[in-house]
């Protein structure tokens, strides 16, 4: 289980942030350790491996737009959460 607070509080940029893309990325990450962990026992969780991969998407969307607009904060959730990174597209 996860403690939302807990990842609210380290990764809000003030007391009152609860949805800036940062936050929502470490939820989405939470879920998304915890939901591979309940795969790993249950393999034949179909259902369970489509919520995986939209809250993969999701994430990836989420990630994809932090990048394009603040790409030093990017970096630095990225290291942070452990999350791999592809090279940098430039337009």
């Amino acid at each position: 289980m996860i403690d939302k607070k807990a990842t609210i509080q380290a990764h809000a940029k003030s007391d009152k942030d609860t949805g800036s893309t940062a936050v929502q990325v470490a939820l989405l990450s939470a879920r998304i350790n915890n939901l591979g962990a309940h795969l790993a026992e249950n393999k034949k969780d179909k259902h369970g491996q489509r919520g995986l991969q939209l809250m993969n998407g999701q994430r990836r969307r989420l990630l994809k737009y932090l990048e394009r607009t603040n790409y030093d904060e990017y970096i630095a959730l990225t290291d942070q959460l452990k999350i791999r990174r592809g090279q940098r597209i430039v337009r």
